[in-house]
């Protein structure tokens, strides 16, 4: 958990709005962190920063979560919004406020703070993937010490910044996610994904993929339940 009181407020920062991935049963990238969020607490609030336009919070608040999301961008990118966001995350980390990456924004985190991403060898990690769990903390809400996440990339954190402990790890990617302290938090995986917009990424966007590895994904989507709203809970501080 990030806080020892429960947030309230969600600041989002987009880094993408993938307006050609989505299907008509979801309005918005953002919308999926809402319904996640408001699956463990419906009295949350949601502000939403344009990050990919330069749009960030000025004074970023300790009561409130700052959430970096999921880009079809690279972490190592030097585009001018990129390196933009990593100085907002050095600036945000030193003033120890409550600071979230997921995907992109676990890379971009690790990347501004030291860390090292690159494009992983081993190729594209898609579908349901389990990993085990390092974190004490992050154990309570997972007593059995697998985590089941969603997860859509091809780059991969491939050195920690230097004060980051991880959070958990798998055979395909060794840092599934981070800490610093009480104040970050990072995920590769996607809790906010549904099991139906995965499998219509697989489908309908990845024409260029190994044929293999797309039905490994589509047979774990079968098999495995996510569990991105046990890290919801975790995120917001709420009681497991």
């Amino acid at each position: 958990m990030l806080t020892s009181t429960p947030i309230r407020k969600v600041n989002i920062l987009l880094c993408d709005t993938f307006p050609s991935l989505l299907p008509e049963y979801i309005p918005s990238y953002e919308s999926m962190f809402i319904n996640l969020f408001r699956s463990v607490n419906q009295d949350i609030t949601f502000e939403i920063y344009y990050a990919m336009d330069g749009e960030l919070p000025i004074h970023p608040a300790a009561n409130e979560l700052h959430l970096i999301t999921g880009s079809n961008n690279a972490a190592y990118d030097t585009s001018p919004w990129i390196l933009n966001l990593q100085d907002w995350t050095r600036r945000t980390a030193r003033l120890q406020v409550p600071l979230v990456g997921i995907c992109f924004g676990h890379q971009l985190i690790a990347q501004a703070l030291g860390g090292r991403v690159e494009r992983y060898a081993g190729g594209w990690g898609v579908g349901i993937r389990e990993s085990q769990i390092l974190d004490e903390e992050l154990r309570t809400f997972f007593p059995d010490g697998r985590l089941h996440l969603i997860c859509n990339h091809h780059d991969q954190v491939m050195q920690l910044p230097k004060a980051a402990t991880p959070l958990a790890t798998s055979s395909f990617c060794r840092y599934e996610g981070f800490r610093i302290g009480h104040h970050i938090l990072t995920f590769q995986g996607h809790p906010e994904f549904t099991v139906d917009y995965e499998r219509h990424l697989i489908l309908n966007h990845s024409v260029n993929e190994d044929e293999a590895v797309k039905q490994r994904a589509l047979k774990s989507l079968e098999k495995m339940i996510p569990q991105g709203e046990a890290v919801a809970k975790f995120l917001l501080g709420v009681g497991c």
